[in-house]
């Protein structure tokens, strides 16, 4: 099962910023043990929305030249609100520092305006072929299976 929490690219300034949205629905199977009653996305889906925003980000900007994106570092998180099924969480994105295949943003999530989530993150960008050449064909389908979906949720203006 692949969590695909991004919905949307809303606006992408290459190797500076990005918006996106993750609408959140009641038919979500995680929801009905988190919390059964109260139901609301997972803390750790929201970083992991942070994440793939900026892996999206990323991509965008050096045309999918890695096929992977990895979370390196979390710092300064913080839980503001809970996002409940019905709402959208609006993530925002701005890269702080760049160097090498390293990627540090500042990122934070919204509800209605409200933070729901905040953090600095620093991303890792690689070939899986970089450590064992006989992933070059991995490689290659990874990074197209990512050009088709990003060609799904940004349309650029």
């Amino acid at each position: 099962m692949r969590f695909l929490l991004i919905d949307r690219i809303t606006e992408l300034v290459p190797h500076k910023s990005i918006s996106a949205v993750k609408n959140l629905s009641l038919a979500e199977e995680y929801l009905a043990d988190h919390f059964p009653g109260f139901p609301v996305m997972p803390g750790v889906l929201m970083l992991e929305a942070l994440v793939q925003a900026g892996g999206w980000l990323i991509r965008g900007s050096e045309d999918f030249a890695h096929s992977a994106i990895l979370l390196k570092e979390v710092r300064a998180i913080r839980y503001n609100n809970f996002v409940s099924p019905g709402n959208t969480l609006k993530v925002d994105l701005t890269v702080r520092k760049q160097a090498g295949q390293l990627w540090e943003f500042n990122g934070n999530g919204t509800v209605n305006g409200n933070s729901a989530v905040s953090a600095r993150l620093t991303l890792e960008a690689l070939n899986l072929s970089d450590r064992n050449p006989e992933l070059a064909t991995s490689d290659a389908v990874r990074r197209e299976t990512y050009r088709n979906i990003y060609r799904q949720i940004w349309t650029p203006a």
